[in-house]
């Protein structure tokens, strides 16, 4: 029997990431090859025109799965009955612009669309933020959106756990596919703990430890967690322009993770509100090892954390703590 749509909300829908995001959507990469879906695109007045050139392509590609497309400016009709909000569109940091500038932008910008969610999205809608500084914004859209359950405001830390995948994988030779339980702790910047303590690969002898194989502390202590806190930076480098691509498929992997499940023994890395796991002081969205089932999320409990890891856990905790009292000092 047919499943009913889900209707996906996509904010930022006409720019480089919700351009990336919205063909794989309507591909089935985000719910599976069996989940029709209406897309709800938001962008702001200015790229009106460009988005509705986004839903011109959309109908050119003639997606099966795809049953409508709502493509709009205003908030309150996309946000109308959606089950899945992707919230992409943020105000990027610009040349000269101090970070309590940018921070009172997002802001108002989240404030606004936590309201249009809280009075118009379906009931359950679970919410996923992009746009950075991703764990703040999250945090101010649980607060503008208390009839959303807490649990359901997430940020996107799975780019920056498929980056540490991708490092070991090139690092040992090895399938990506090979290689799991890297965590990435924290925030969505350069103060987030990549760590692959834990981590293993699936070997011809059976799982071995990450650092057995690597046999090298001195490069997953200092240049893998550099090079994963640094990879959006050398990536605009690169480009001239922020990443996109991997951004629109790690958001894809978060979502359909989270709906439909981690495979088993495997955990993900998901921006969830702390309840003061792991000593990480609750009331933050924070980057944690989760294992979804059900469409609910749960922190795997019980790792061991030693000196260096506790250290760069409280770091990045710190950070966020300050960007809270940032973010809740725009409001006053």
């Amino acid at each position: 029997m047919a499943k009913d749509p889900v209707r996906v909300l996509v904010t930022g829908a006409a720019g480089q990431i919700g351009y990336a995001l919205v063909p794989m959507i309507a591909r089935g990469v985000m719910l599976g090859a069996d989940q029709p879906v209406i897309l709800h695109m938001l962008d702001i007045p200015p790229a009106a025109e460009a988005l509705n050139g986004v839903k011109m392509e959309l109908v050119d590609a003639a997606f099966p799965l795809l049953k409508g497309v709502v493509a709009t400016t205003d908030a309150i009709e996309a946000c109308t009955g959606v089950n899945i909000a992707v919230m992409v569109g943020g105000f990027p940091r610009k040349e000269g612009m101090e970070r309590k500038d940018v921070m009172s932008k997002n802001v108002s910008i989240y404030k606004s669309q936590a309201s249009a969610l809280e009075k118009h999205a379906a009931v359950n809608c679970k919410v996923l933020v992009v746009a950075n500084p991703a764990n703040t914004n999250a945090l101010i859209l649980k607060e503008f959106a208390p009839s959303i359950p807490e649990e359901n405001i997430t940020c996107l830390t799975r780019l920056d756990h498929n980056r540490a995948l991708g490092q070991i994988s090139e690092r040992l030779n090895v399938q990506v596919s090979d290689v799991k339980n890297v965590i990435i702790w924290g925030n969505h910047s350069s103060t987030q703990y990549p760590d692959a303590t834990h981590a293993t690969v699936n070997t011809p002898a059976g799982e071995k430890p990450v650092r057995e194989l690597v046999a090298d502390d001195q490069w997953l202590n200092t240049e893998f967690i550099t090079t994963v806190q640094q990879r959006g930076a050398a990536i605009i480098k690169a480009r001239k322009l922020s990443s996109a691509l991997s951004a629109a498929s790690s958001a894809c992997d978060h979502i359909r993770d989270w709906v439909l499940g981690t495979p088993e023994g495997t955990w993900v890395s998901m921006g969830v509100y702390s309840d003061g796991s792991y000593n990480v002081p609750s009331g933050l969205i924070y980057s944690f090892p989760v294992t979804c089932k059900n469409g609910e999320w749960s922190i795997i409990q019980g790792l061991s954390i030693d000196e260096f890891s506790r250290n760069k856990l409280d770091l990045t905790a710190k950070e966020l703590s300050e960007e809270k009292d940032l973010a809740y000092s725009c409001l006053s």
